[in-house]
C-alpha cells in the first residue's frame, strides 16, 4: 500500500527535506518563484549566494518541466528549481512541470521518506489543485511483489498556500489516490490479478463507501445471458465476473452510469498474439480499474450525482472451450453477434456490459476501454479517442477532461463505420471486413448496444494507459488515465 500524504501549510515545514521552487521568464528577466526566506537563508550560508542565482549558474531555465537540483545546503533543505515557463502558467503545464519536479526528487540516490514542500506562491483553488496533484502523481512508484519492499521515496507532501485553500488539497487527495489505485490494478501481473481477485479487491476498496456491490460469477452470467463475456472468458480456467458498483446519494438529478473493460490479460484467444504482442498485456484491464477507482472518489467527495459503474472482467486464453472465430454470439439485450476475431475481444465484453448499464436509464453512459490498436495509430501513445452518439456529449468530456488536463480527441462514427458491421448470418459482425478505420468500427460496434436516446461517450485509452517512459508526472506502467475526466465529469453533473 501506499502511504504518500497531502497536506497544506502556510509556512515551511521544519521537516521539510526537499523544497520545490519555480523559476518565470517575462521578456528577458527571470524570476525565482518560491524561495522562501528559511531557504534563502541557508543557501546565502552555505555558499554565498541566493537560490536563484545559484540555480542559473547551475544551467537552470524557466522551460516547462526543466528540473535542476541543487547542492544540499548546511542545516537546511536541499533545493530542486523547475522551469514554470511564463509567470500565467496554465493548471495543465503547472500539474506536467511540478510532476516532473517530484518525479526527479523520487530518483535522488536514497530517497526514502521525504518530506516535500511545494512553494510557487500559488493562490487560485485550481492551480493549486493542479500542483498538488501533479506532484503526488509524479511521487508515485510501481509497488513491488518483492520479500523486502523499500520505503516511499517522498511520503510526505505539502502545498504552501493559504488555509482557505484546503478543499483544492482535498479535492486532489482524492482523485491522486484513485489513480494510485488504477495504476496498482494495472501494474499489478497477471498471476496476482485475475477476474475472481480482481472483483474481491474492487468489494474491499470501496467497502467504506457508500457503494453497493453486486459480482456475478460465471453461473450468475449464465443465467443472466451475457454471452459476450461468457465467451472471452469460457477459455481460461479463471472464470469471468461482471461488477457493479452502484452510488445514489440523496439529491442526485443526473445518472452517470461507466462501463469499464477488464480483460485481466490477453492472450489474443485463439487468434492468437505473437509474444512481443502479449507484453503488457495485464493492463488490458485499466478501464475497469479506472471506472472503479472514480466512483470511489466521486462517493469519497459526496458529489450530487447518481453513478451506475460496471467493471467487466475476464481472461482471455485459447482453450478446447475458447469461442472460436465464427461463432455466432447472443449478447445480453438479446441481439446476435458474428465473432470476426477472437482478439477483438474486448468489445463483447463492453457490449453487455454497456447492454446492462442501459436497463439502469442512465442520462449518459460513459465506456472506458484499451480497446483498438488502431486508435494507437491514428493518436499515438498519449492521446484517447473520444467517440460519442451527439456533439453535446463531446463537448461535456472534453470540457471534464480539459479541466483534468487529460487529452482526449474527438473522431467519428459514420455511416460507412456502421455498414462495415453487416453480417450474412447474425444481427451484425464485431468488426469489419478491412483493416483500415478499426478504431471508429468499434466505436461503431459499441454504439449499437446504448439505449434509443440516451447519451453516449466511448474513450478507447489504448494509447496513453501504458505509458513506455515516463513524461510530466505520469510514470512509467499503468497511468490510470480518465479517473481524473470522470471525477471532472461528475463534478460537472453535480453542480
Amino acid at each position: 500500500m501506499h502511504d504518500v500524504t497531502l497536506e497544506l501549510a502556510k509556512s515551511l515545514p521544519r521537516s521539510a527535506d526537499v523544497v520545490v521552487v519555480g523559476l518565470t521568464t517575462s521578456g528577458d528577466i527571470t524570476t525565482l518563484v518560491g524561495g522562501t526566506p528559511e531557504l534563502e537563508k541557508a543557501y546565502a550560508g552555505a555558499f554565498k549566494v541566493g537560490v536563484g542565482d545559484l540555480a542559473v549558474a547551475l544551467g537552470a531555465t524557466s522551460e516547462l518541466e526543466k528540473v535542476t537540483v541543487l547542492p544540499v545546503s548546511d542545516g537546511g533543505p536541499r533545493a530542486v528549481v523547475v522551469g514554470l515557463g511564463e509567470p500565467d502558467v496554465s493548471p495543465t503545464a503547472l500539474r506536467r512541470t511540478v510532476g516532473a519536479a517530484l518525479r526527479r526528487v523520487a530518483e535522488l540516490p536514497g530517497a526514502e521518506d521525504l518530506t516535500v514542500a511545494v512553494s510557487l506562491e500559488l493562490a487560485d483553488p485550481e492551480l493549486v489543485q493542479a500542483a498538488a496533484e501533479g506532484a503526488a502523481l509524479g511521487a508515485y512508484r510501481v509497488q513491488r511483489v518483492t520479500t523486502e519492499p523499500k520505503p516511499e521515496p517522498v511520503s510526505r507532501i505539502v502545498l504552501l498556500a493559504k488555509s482557505e485553500l484546503q478543499e483544492a488539497i482535498r479535492v486532489a487527495d482524492a482523485g491522486v489516490r484513485a489513480v494510485y489505485q488504477a495504476r496498482d490494478w494495472a501494474n499489478t501481473p497477471p498471476n496476482l490479478l485475475y477476474p475472481e481477485t480482481f472483483a474481491d479487491a474492487a468489494k474491499a476498496y470501496v467497502k467504506d463507501e457508500r457503494i453497493t456491490v453486486e459480482v456475478l460469477d460465471e453461473k450468475a452470467l449464465e443465467k443472466g445471458g451475457y454471452g459476450g463475456i461468457l465467451a472471452v472468458g469460457g477459455g481460461s480456467a479463471a472464470k469471468p465476473r461482471l461488477v457493479r458498483l452502484s452510488y445514489v446519494p440523496r439529491g442526485a438529478r443526473f445518472h452517470l452510469a461507466l462501463v469499464g473493460k477488464g480483460i485481466t490479460f490477453d492472450s489474443g484467444g485463439l487468434d492468437i498474439k505473437p509474444p512481443a504482442s502479449m507484453e503488457g498485456m495485464q493492463m488490458d484491464m485499466s478501464g475497469a480499474a479506472i471506472v472503479i477507482a472514480a466512483i470511489k472518489a466521486i462517493a469519497e467527495l459526496g458529489l450530487k450525482v447518481r453513478v451506475t459503474a460496471y467493471a467487466a472482467m475476464a481472461e482471455n486464453m485459447p482453450s478446447g472451450s475458447s469461442y472460436r472465430p465464427g461463432d455466432v454470439l447472443t449478447m445480453f439485450d438479446g441481439q446476435t453477434v458474428e465473432n470476426y476475431n477472437t482478439d477483438a475481444e474486448g468489445r463483447l465484453v463492453m457490449a453487455d456490459a454497456i447492454g446492462r448499464a442501459g436497463t439502469d436509464e442512465p442520462d449518459l453512459i460513459v465506456d472506458v476501454a484499451t480497446l483498438t490498436g488502431a486508435c494507437m495509430v491514428g493518436l499515438g501513445e498519449r492521446i484517447a479517442g473520444l467517440m460519442t452518439n451527439d456533439d453535446a456529449t463531446a463537448d461535456r468530456v472534453l470540457d471534464a477532461a480539459e479541466a483534468a488536463g487529460e487529452e482526449f480527441w474527438q473522431l467519428p462514427i459514420t455511416d460507412h463505420d456502421r455498414d462495415q458491421l453487416k453480417s450474412d448470418i447474425a444481427d451484425f459482425r464485431s468488426g469489419g471486413r478491412k483493416r483500415w478505420g478499426g478504431a471508429l468500427v468499434a466505436g461503431a460496434f459499441l454504439e449499437k448496444f446504448v439505449p434509443e436516446g440516451v447519451a453516449w461517450a466511448h474513450l478507447d485509452i489504448a494509447g496513453p494507459a501504458d505509458a513506455s517512459e515516463a513524461f510530466g508526472y505520469t510514470t512509467k506502467g499503468g497511468t490510470g488515465v480518465g479517473v481524473r475526466t470522470l471525477i471532472a465529469l461528475a463534478q460537472q453533473a453535480s453542480a
